[in-house]
Order: C-alpha cells, then structure tokens, then sequence
C-alpha cells in the first residue's frame, strides 16, 4: 500500500441547503450535472457522461468562456446512494501542469442536517503542494456552482 503524504490531502466542507438525495444526485446524474458542473463562473458544463456503479466510469468537462475544455474521468470506487461516494480522478487535458496526480482519489461524504446536507469532499493522491492547492481553488469553485444551481 502506497503511503499517504498528509501534506497533499485536499479536505473541504460545505454545508448544502438542500435535502441529501438532491445533493447525491446533483453529483451523480449526468442530466443534473449538466447544469452546474463548472469550476468558475465564467465555465459552463460540456458533455457529461456517468456510468454510476462501482467499477462504471464517468468523464465530465467544462468549457471557459474561450471555448477551452477541461475534461476529467475516472472510474467509480464505491456508490452508497446517498452517503457516500468514491471515485478515481484523472485529467485529460492539462496532463504536464497535473503530472503525478493520476492516481488521485476522490471521496465524498453526504451527511444529512435537517433539510440541508453537509458534504464533505477528500482528494488525495496530487503530486504535490501546488497542484492540490489549484484544485482547492477548483473544487470551492465547483461547491458554489452546485450551490447557485440548488438554491
């Protein structure tokens, strides 16, 4: 087993105003992530195909202002509808500048509050410092576009 640099562990938490089973599905039905999944405002979602079982596969991009697509796949770890996902992160554009972070995971939990669902997002496996921290600034732009599309 690979050891974990705690250093390069990507941890972030919101808290959804909207019921877990929306906010799963958000995550995971392409017809639904087809309205949100971008990582800026200025990014729009492009095509989305999710294949949502363990060992099923998903690939999703997202278009800039200037037509440049960012697309990212990967394969389905573990599906807990509607607690618990895990999947394999892999970027298809960009490889030099996320060189090393083939390997990343991501794990994210769905934690029922009342009528909200606080989500708790785990990426591991980036090369380095850098690198986890520009997908910081993806993923809290990714967690604002969800939030704008369930409010």
């Amino acid at each position: 087993m690979a050891q974990v640099d705690e250093d390069t562990v990507l941890r972030l938490q919101r808290r959804i105003n909207a019921p877990r089973e929306r906010v799963f599905d958000a995550w995971t039905n392409p017809d639904v992530l087809r309205t949100w999944w971008a990582a800026m405002p200025t990014m729009k979602p492009g095509d989305i195909e999710v294949d949502l079982r363990e060992g099923g596969r998903y690939r999703m991009s997202m278009v800039t202002d200037t037509g440049e697509v960012h697309t990212v796949t990967g394969e389905y770890t573990e599906v807990r509808r509607p607690e618990r996902l895990v999947y394999t992160w892999t970027w298809e554009s960009n490889p030099e500048e996320m060189r090393g972070s083939a390997d990343s995971i991501v794990e994210i939990e769905f934690e029922a509050d009342g009528s909200a669902t606080n989500v708790t997002l785990t990426h591991r496996g980036f090369a380095n410092a850098q690198i986890r921290d520009m997908h910081a600034h993806g993923w809290n732009g990714t967690f604002d576009s969800l939030e704008r599309a369930l409010s």
